[in-house]
């Protein structure tokens, strides 16, 4: 007991931010990440939002939070917090920004995500984070067309379409490898009707072409042919293909 009592003599660690107004701690906050010291940049926004939930603040430094995770890398803590302040001020002049912000954090996480080549398994990989992404930026164009982040949000919208297109491509090149083909028309087909404008349309039509001639589905080859050739004349999948002959062609030495 002699001891216990002794140790309550002893100096405790005291918080350096004890007293600091709301002012100070954001302040401390920024200058923490102007320094790239996001470890104490969290440290001092936390401390505000929890001691001053209701200042002028308060509501700026959830933003300033989420933004701080993602650039520590923590992604799953700048979602939560970006989710949260577009709960908690749905009509708040920077939810734009907290959309925005949210497809930076998901289109960082599949910038690598052509790297889905380097696994012999491509239907392994799904690109959650990148329909994530592009949903967010969706908000950010469709609700906000003045936002000033709507242009950059569109712009990565598309190359985020293009990589989902190509990556739809991917699986379903795997799965004619591996001579399944009715997933293989699936996911071309998928590819062609939610990414239209995409380049990588060009090749999941060819393997449409491809897919129903190996499955001797005569009329959905030809019509996905004639559409590869209409949109597409010039393809360098179409030079030196040529579709198996119907059961009825067998005799033509023509054909």
């Amino acid at each position: 007991m002699l001891g216990l009592g002794a140790c309550s003599w002893l100096p405790k660690d005291k918080d350096e931010t004890t007293g600091w107004s709301a002012q100070r701690l954001y302040g401390e906050a920024k200058d923490a990440m102007a320094a790239k010291n996001y470890e104490r940049a969290i440290k001092m926004l936390e401390r505000l939002e929890a001691r001053y939930p209701y200042g002028r603040f308060a509501q700026q430094a959830q933003l300033e939070v989420a933004y701080a995770h993602w650039k520590a890398d923590d992604r799953a803590s700048a979602l939560a917090a970006a989710d949260r302040f577009i709960n908690m001020y749905p009509s708040h002049a920077s939810v734009d920004y907290a959309y925005y912000l949210k497809g930076l954090v998901t289109f960082n996480e599949n910038q690598g995500l052509l790297s889905i080549l380097d696994t012999p398994d491509m239907t392994e990989r799904d690109p959650k984070g990148t329909r994530d992404s592009f949903a967010a930026f969706k908000e950010v164009v469709n609700r906000f067309p003045d936002s000033k982040y709507r242009d950059d949000a569109a712009a990565r919208m598309r190359y985020l379409v293009n990589a989902l297109a190509q990556h739809e491509v991917h699986v379903a090149r795997y799965y004619m490898k591996r001579g399944a083909y009715v997933a293989a028309a699936n996911r071309a087909q998928h590819a062609v009707q939610n990414y239209p404008q995409a380049p990588a349309v060009e090749e999941a039509v060819f393997i449409l072409v491809k897919a129903y001639d190996a499955l001797n589905m005569a009329d959905l080859r030809d019509a996905a042919d004639r559409v590869m050739r209409k949109n597409f004349p010039q393809s360098k999948y179409l030079a030196g293909y040529k579709p198996s002959a119907p059961w009825w062609k067998l005799w033509d030495p023509n054909w």
